[in-house]
């Protein structure tokens, strides 16, 4: 195993975080809701790049205000034809805590994971729809063009939960599929997004 030995010279050559070797982050697209029923990202639509040029792609969703009180939020895959259909498994926990201080919690929830289904991947539930009320968060998506390999994706979401209190999901699992994931979609599980933005990155690995 072979070690690598900083220097003097080397480490005060550092004088910040932006100075530390890391793969280069280029925003590809950024779309806002407004009471959109959907809001989608399709390879070599609208600008869109989600294709081989990076290896690892990233979407941040922020200040998603849903339409209707107490929705999901959530994403879903193309692998090819026209429907957000890919299969999927994943796994799901959350985290909560009330505003007053109450009921917190940690678990591991069954009803949101997928296995070997087609059905939209929730990223967050129950959010609320107050004036004050959205959620934010990533999900971060690897190699989707592969035809070898299926496609992981994981992340997390922190949302107002509509009666008062903070929940935080975290997601992850693979498109069990060997054809390349070319778009992505995303939308409340009932009504539409009133308002908020998301944006793709792309990153790459050097």
């Amino acid at each position: 195993m072979a070690l690598v030995k900083y220097n003097n010279n080397s480490i005060s050559a550092i004088t910040a975080a932006s100075s530390l070797t890391t793969g280069a982050m280029t925003l590809i697209k950024e779309q806002t809701a407004s009471s959109s029923a959907t809001i989608s990202f399709v390879d070599g639509t609208s600008d869109v790049v989600l294709d081989s040029t990076y290896p690892i792609y990233l979407f941040k969703f922020i200040n998603i205000h849903p339409e209707t009180d107490a929705r999901a939020f959530t994403v879903n895959f193309r692998d090819g034809s026209t429907a957000y259909d890919a299969t999927k498994t994943s796994t799901w926990f959350q985290t909560y805590h009330g505003e007053n201080g109450a009921s917190g919690s940690m678990g591991y929830e069954t009803g949101y994971d997928l296995a070997q289904s087609t059905s939209d991947q929730q990223l967050i539930y129950q959010v609320g729809n107050g004036n004050d009320e959205c959620c934010s968060g990533e999900l971060w998506l690897f190699s989707p063009s592969s035809t070898t390999y299926v496609k992981h994706f994981f992340g997390r979401c922190s949302s107002y939960y509509y009666s008062d209190a903070n929940i935080t999901g975290n997601y992850a699992g693979y498109c069990n599929v060997t054809a390349a994931i070319d778009g992505v979609q995303f939308k409340m599980d009932s009504g539409d997004i009133d308002a908020g933005t998301i944006k793709l990155y792309g990153i790459k690995d050097s």
